[in-house]
């Protein structure tokens, strides 16, 4: 196949490699839903159904509805979101992590943060700022005018009201009011129902088999070992997906998301389909794809795809789409990203370091080279092209999608980005905007915050950069376009925010050992006070759950497998007859004749034997009798006391045990003992006068 050529030099021309902003090496994505979730785009006035797979970033808001819950992770960082939540990222980067929680619960569970990085949630009592890993958790209930806050671990610092308070493991603050605060710090509480959610999710997360290859800041690892598996190959360690349809092949299942900074971004539908698509490479071995993440020591770098584009002018004639197309090719192992947005030579560098192994990587060397092939080009149904309109309207490929030949590949144009022009219908994805999507009330979206570090300025609406986005159809603004255009219309200002200065000295609370009576009543009210009803949650069917059945019947059966302790109690009874007949009657008359005669002895044994089927009866129907049947058919301890009493009874005792089995033969058996037993007592009654 013939090499695709092109300088990368004009392939990455119009890019400010020196420029002061590069996106974010990190983004958000939420793996798990249920129950009814829904998010709000940046720029976007409407209210859509979550895309599991749609990277949540700077300006996304979610609403966690009535009985729901979501869980979104950012690197190693969990967050969980409960019933009647609204959650905004009001700024997400390298250096910060900035939440709006206007109302709802909020865990996190911290694994890693970097000195200089900020982690603050702010509610509409005070701004909480995370100082260390942990586990925190954040409850807001602006209808109670009241904020808890609980450090399981870590430790943080609480300012409002002019004031602040640093939080310790193994506290809780209720803090209340606006202008002026009123707060009690007191031990937490034990862990409920949603804490213990929460730790189960965790203790799975920690567990997972795909942190031995991949670096554990890798967003959406955690859903691999659950689809697929891991072998050795040439390039190391990969992973294969299993159960993908036949001829299946990457970024193909899936549709094509505008999003801001990145520009087009993949999402794709499988539930395991993040991280494969937006780290490391794809690589056709042993006749099928593997996925080869980036090395397990450099930090990992968020891309939005990674393909290479082909296109130009006249492409699209050949598939007879009536107008553009656009085709991809995904990256084999080695071959370099060139990101189609705005960025400096040192993000090229850790992006591509970061996502595969390239022997001496020069930003220098890069830029110089004039062709490249794609190992992936040659592999079939790698390549496929759609219509600029199918992409821009966020169409799923795979229903839309024409397969690219060798021979149209080779004579396409190498292209820097997709040059489709971004609509607003591709920001929205293919999730359709509908007055019945849930969203949050208007009083929680008009409840302002208290923030003690400034956020950035609020997203520009998409209307009012579309135009300036079509004058170059695929490749998102540069931070000089953007400036100018909040310059000429700014966007409204965050009038839910309020920054709150940071307090002067902090306050040394008292610690109590329980939560006041004023904060009874809102613990009582939180959302998340009673669990949802309905199926049991996904960490309760990862746990144990169905085993507690079976688990108690073997530990019952094994307290009566050695059913050989009766017989030795047996001898202790017969040498002390008076001390039997204390128990309750019904049963003493019976041993009591036994030890005194020996043709007693085989009813004994009969009546206990009757003992043990009633006592099996509690146990799951069908199984129990049998069970405890084997068990004591063989016991040589039976034979082993009537050896020491009386040799003959051995006999009739053996032949009752065969007698048994038949269940008409039980009660007649049963029957005549009585009738034995009954004058036995006559006698003993006699004797004792």
């Amino acid at each position: 196949m013939k090499s695709i050529r092109f300088s990368l030099l004009l392939l990455v021309s119009g890019v400010s490699f020196f420029g002061q902003a590069d996106p974010p090496t990190r983004i958000g994505r939420i793996g798990y839903i249920q129950g009814s979730v829904s998010f709000q785009p940046a720029g976007i006035e409407d209210w859509l159904p979550v895309s599991p797979n749609r990277p949540i970033t700077t300006g996304d808001q979610i609403w966690v509805d009535d009985g729901a819950r979501a869980e979104m992770h950012v690197g190693s960082t969990a967050l969980r979101l409960g019933s009647q939540t609204s959650f905004q990222f009001l700024e997400l980067d390298d250096s910060a992590a900035q939440i709006q929680l206007s109302t709802g619960v909020l865990n996190l569970h911290i694994q890693y943060l970097a000195p200089d990085q900020i982690f603050e949630v702010d509610t509409p009592n005070l701004a909480f700022t995370i100082f260390h890993p942990g586990d925190y958790r954040i409850d807001a209930q602006p209808d109670e005018n009241i904020t808890f806050v609980t450090v399981r671990s870590g430790n943080g610092e609480v300012t409002g009201g002019g004031q602040a308070f640093d939080l310790n493991p193994g506290q809780q603050a209720a803090v209340s009011g606006n202008q002026s605060i009123y707060f009690d710090v007191y031990s937490a509480p034990v862990p409920d129902w949603w804490d213990n959610w929460c730790q189960d999710r965790e203790v799975r997360e920690e567990h997972l088999p795909a942190l031995r290859y991949v670096h554990a800041e890798l967003t959406g690892f955690i859903d691999l070992d659950d689809h697929g598996y891991w072998q050795g190959s040439p390039y190391g360690e990969v992973w294969v997906p299993r159960d993908v349809p036949v001829g299946w092949a990457p970024y193909h299942y899936g549709h094509w998301s505008w999003i801001d900074p990145w520009g087009w971004t993949w999402v794709d539908d499988a539930s395991w389909g993040f991280a494969p698509f937006h780290y490391g490479r794809w690589a056709f071995w042993n006749n099928t794809w593997a996925w080869v993440p980036g090395p397990l020591a450099n930090p990992p770098v968020y891309a939005p795809a990674l393909v290479a584009w082909v296109g130009g002018a006249g492409f699209g004639a050949s598939f007879s789409f009536g107008g553009a197309a656009v085709a991809w090719v995904p990256l084999g192992p080695r071959e370099v990203y060139v990101p189609p947005y705005h960025v400096s030579a040192a993000y090229v560098t850790q992006i591509n370091t970061s996502g595969t192994v390239i022997a001496n990587f020069n930003v220098t060397n890069v830029y110089n080279i004039t062709h490249v092939t794609y190992v992936n080009a040659s592999v079939p149904n790698a390549v496929v092209a759609v219509s600029a309109q199918s992409m821009a309207s966020a169409q799923s490929v795979h229903e839309v999608s024409r397969p690219v030949s060798a021979a149209q590949f080779s004579s396409a144009q190498v292209i820097r980005a997709a040059q489709v022009a971004q609509q607003r219908q591709a920001v929205v994805s293919h999730a359709a905007a509908t007055a019945n999507v849930p969203h949050p009330p208007a009083a929680i979206l008009k409840t302002p915050v208290v923030a003690r570090h400034a956020p950035p300025p609020p997203p520009i609406p998409f209307a009012q950069k579309q135009q300036a986005l079509q004058k170059n159809p695929g490749v998102p603004l540069d931070p000089q376009q953007t400036q100018q255009i909040r310059k000429s219309s700014p966007p409204p200002k965050r009038a839910m925010v309020v920054q709150q200065a940071p307090a002067a000295h902090k306050v040394q609370p008292t610690v109590a050992t329980q939560p006041p009576a004023r904060a009874m009543k809102a613990i009582q009210a939180r959302p998340t006070a009673q669990p949802p009803s309905g199926t049991p949650t996904p960490a309760q069917g990862n746990k144990p759950a169905p085993p507690p059945a079976p688990v108690p019947a073997p530990k019952v059966e094994e307290k009566k497998a050695p059913p050989p302790a009766a017989p030795k109690v047996e001898e202790k009874k017969a040498a002390a007859p008076p001390h039997v007949t204390t128990k309750p009657a019904g049963t003493e008359a019976p041993k009591v004749e036994e030890k005194k005669a020996a043709p007693p002895a085989a009813p004994k044994v009969e009546e206990k034997k009757a003992a043990a089927p009633a006592h099996a009866t509690t146990k799951p129907a069908g199984t129990g009798a049998p069970k405890v049947e084997e068990k004591k058919t063989p016991p040589p301890a039976a034979p082993k006391v009537e050896e020491k009493k009386t040799p003959p009874p051995a006999a009739p005792k053996v032949e009752e045990k065969k007698a048994p089995p038949p269940e008409a033969a039980k009660p007649a058996t049963t029957k005549a003992t009585t009738k034995k037993t009954t004058k036995p007592r006559e006698t003993t009654e006699k004797e004792k006068e």
